[in-house]
């Protein structure tokens, strides 16, 4: 018992920031607390004590104001961060080093008796608010976005947002996500403005449209400066003049800030195309 304690609280230093050290892990997790004490009723209930297990799960709940039921199967390392107002239902089933966040519900869809609530694998990290209905299957390391409301299976590697869920990340485009990203704040920083401060795996539709813009300004502008210099270079005087500099100033009613690379100072012209 004290060895699968000591191995909750190292699963918190691993995912939480603000875990300071061992005593305060121990005593101020009611996340932990509401674990710590389901296992017990967990106990009662498959030892067949089914209202004494219900009514320290009742407890536990009042103490922690996280409701699991005490049919629920939890795997190893289960971190509940912050937990009020987390749910879960008698056949939901945790896999090992699960992260659930305040507000999540693991429910059922169904008044019918037998398997109703949802089963998750390994790794799999849930938003606040977020609400997983039905005997579903959400895979190993899968990501449910906050507030999302997932009601489908979720294969292994995705990240799913939304009302109802959708996938906008799969393991196998995630690393094709990822270089379009790359590329995009590479753009983004040398027209001087920053269209991304969403993560790719949560993206904000207005940002990724402002994305496919500054891509076609980026790519107009390479066939202009190609074919300024092959003309040139066949004798014809076009381009000779720069383009009229943009400065911050230009911009100082819209509230937009220049992108500043970490460590550099703002230049005069940040906003300036070529820099």
């Amino acid at each position: 018992m004290f060895e699968r304690i000591k191995e909750d609280v190292e699963g918190v230093f691993r995912r939480d920031p603000a875990a300071r050290n061992f005593f305060e892990v121990l005593t101020n997790y009611p996340g932990l607390h509401a674990i710590w004490l389901h296992r017990f009723s967990h106990r009662l209930w498959n030892a067949g004590f089914k209202w004494l297990a219900r009514s320290f799960s009742t407890f536990s709940r009042w103490l922690t104001g996280i409701e699991i039921h005490p049919g629920a199967k939890l795997g190893r390392r289960f971190f509940i961060d912050h937990g009020m107002g987390v749910v879960i239902g008698e056949t939901a089933e945790v896999g090992d080093d699960v992260t659930l966040y305040h507000g999540v519900t693991l429910g059922g869809t169904s008044w019918k008796a037998g398997k109703r609530h949802p089963t998750l694998g390994n790794n799999v990290v849930v938003g606040a608010g977020a609400k997983i209905l039905g005997p579903i299957y959400i895979g190993e390391n899968a990501k449910i976005g906050s507030n999302s409301v997932v009601v489908k299976d979720t294969p292994a590697g995705a990240t799913v947002v939304g009302i109802p869920g959708r996938i906008v990340m799969s393991a196998q485009n995630a690393s094709e996500v990822k270089e379009q990203a790359d590329k995009r704040n590479q753009i983004a920083r040398k027209y001087g403005f920053d269209a991304y401060a969403v993560a790719p795996d949560n993206p904000d539709p207005v940002a990724n449209a402002m994305g496919i813009m500054l891509e076609h300004m980026h790519l107009m502008d390479t066939k202009v400066e190609e074919m300024c210099a092959v003309i040139q270079s066949m004798g014809g005087n076009v381009c000779s003049a720069d383009l009229q500099s943009l400065s911050a100033e230009d911009f100082a009613a819209t509230g937009i800030s220049p992108v500043v690379p970490d460590g550099e100072k703002p230049k005069e012209n940040a906003f300036d195309p070529k820099i």
